[in-house]
């Protein structure tokens, strides 16, 4: 089997806490619009529920390839309608829907990443956008050589494009390249696209009562309980 030359990395949930980082977006919205009585999680989890409906309107062809920027902002609007929440301007909305940029690592992935990255080239493989991507890493101090993933290959994960294209792009074998994710769905279609897998669990992804994606299901590549542990399995210590 051909050695690994490349870590890509699912980044929503895998790489940085959504949920608590949009939380905080909209804790800071509400006041502003008299509706500091909801609840910003359920926010962030309603935001994040038409995640996959949307891009699966691109994966089915039903719509041309869209950025992630754009579908998110479709989705943003139809949260606040849903809860009533009326007056914002376009600087408001802009700024709310950016919230995906402002996200946090969680507390293993710099380090873990930093290790990593004396071995192994380091990239994205997001359904996020380039600018997304490359303003979250500037703001977190993610360490990737590349930002790929959904819109170099204008394929949005699970389509086998968005893997086999990424490696593609590396000139690289598939088997040379490694995705590392928290959901096991992700790391199923890479392996099927001919990629390397590696797990690390993120049990709280999703906030209290998560019942998906709390173990490794299949028997991947490597597997570690955070990215630093990941990075010692994977000779990075």
């Amino acid at each position: 089997m051909s050695q690994v030359k490349a870590l890509v990395f699912d980044v929503f949930g895998t790489v940085v806490d959504w949920r608590t980082g949009v939380a905080r977006e909209f804790a800071a919205f509400l006041p502003a619009f008299g509706r500091a009585d909801l609840d910003p999680f359920a926010l962030a989890d309603s935001w994040r529920a038409l995640y996959q409906p949307g891009m699966e309107e691109c994966r089915s062809g039903r719509r041309e390839w869209t950025r992630l920027d754009v579908l998110h902002r479709e989705s943003l609007e139809k949260v606040l309608a849903a809860n009533g929440i009326t007056g914002a301007s376009e600087g408001d909305l802009d700024h709310l829907n950016r919230a995906w940029h402002r996200l946090d690592p969680w507390p293993d992935v710099v380090l873990g990443l930093t290790r990593m990255s004396r071995k192994y080239f380091l990239g994205t493989l997001s359904n996020g956008n380039i600018a997304l991507m490359a303003n979250m890493a500037k703001r977190a101090g993610l360490p990737w050589d590349a930002i790929l993933g959904a819109e170099p290959t204008r394929a949005y994960k699970p389509q086998p494009e968005a893997y086999l294209r990424t490696a593609e792009i590396l000139a690289m074998r598939p088997e040379e390249v490694c995705l590392v994710a928290a959901h096991n769905g992700d790391l199923r279609a890479a392996r099927k696209a001919g990629l390397r897998t590696a797990f690390v669990p993120r049990p709280s992804e999703h906030g209290e009562g998560q019942t998906k994606d709390l173990g490794a299901e299949d028997p991947w590549d490597w597997v570690g309980a955070d990215f630093v542990d990941l990075a010692a399995k994977m000779g990075c210590a």
